[in-house]
C-alpha cells in the first residue's frame, strides 16, 4: 500500500520560504513521476511542479519555475519542494502525488494515483 505524508508547511510572512517534504512508504520512489499540487479555498487544484523517473522537473509555469524547486531523493524516498519569496497568493494545501509504477507519461494531465493528505502554507502580506 502505497502511502504519501507532507510536512514542511506552516505561517509565514510574504517574501519566506519554506521547504515542503513527502515521506512515501510502500514504494520505490524511482519507479514513479511524483509531484507537487496545491488547492487553494475556493479554488480548483493546480499543478505546481512534477518530476519524472529520469529526475527531469517539469514546473507549471514560469512563476512557479523562478520561485520553487522540485527534488527527490530515491534512497529516503523523500519528495521536495522549495519555495522562496512566497507570496500571499502561495496560501494553498499542498499535495504531493505518485504515478505509477513505470506508468508511460509524466506531465500535468497525467492521472496520478496516489496522494497524499496535504499541508497547509498560509502566507500573509
Amino acid at each position: 500500500q502505497v502511502q504519501l505524508g507532507e510536512s514542511g508547511g506552516g505561517s509565514v510572512q510574504a517574501g519566506g520560504s519554506l521547504r515542503l517534504s513527502c515521506a512515501g512508504s510502500g514504494y520505490t520512489l524511482s519507479e514513479y513521476c511524483v509531484g507537487w499540487f496545491r488547492q487553494a479555498p475556493g479554488k480548483e487544484r493546480e499543478g505546481v511542479a512534477i518530476i519524472g523517473r529520469d529526475g527531469s522537473p517539469i514546473y507549471a509555469n514560469s512563476d512557479k519555475k523562478d520561485r520553487f524547486t522540485i527534488s527527490k531523493d530515491n534512497v529516503q524516498n523523500t519528495l521536495f519542494l522549495q519555495i522562496i519569496n512566497l507570496k500571499p497568493e502561495d496560501t494553498a494545501t499542498y499535495y504531493c502525488a505518485a504515478r505509477g509504477p513505470r506508468l508511460v507519461g509524466c506531465n500535468f494531465a497525467s492521472r496520478f494515483n496516489y496522494w497524499g493528505q496535504g499541508t497547509q502554507v498560509t502566507v500573509s502580506s
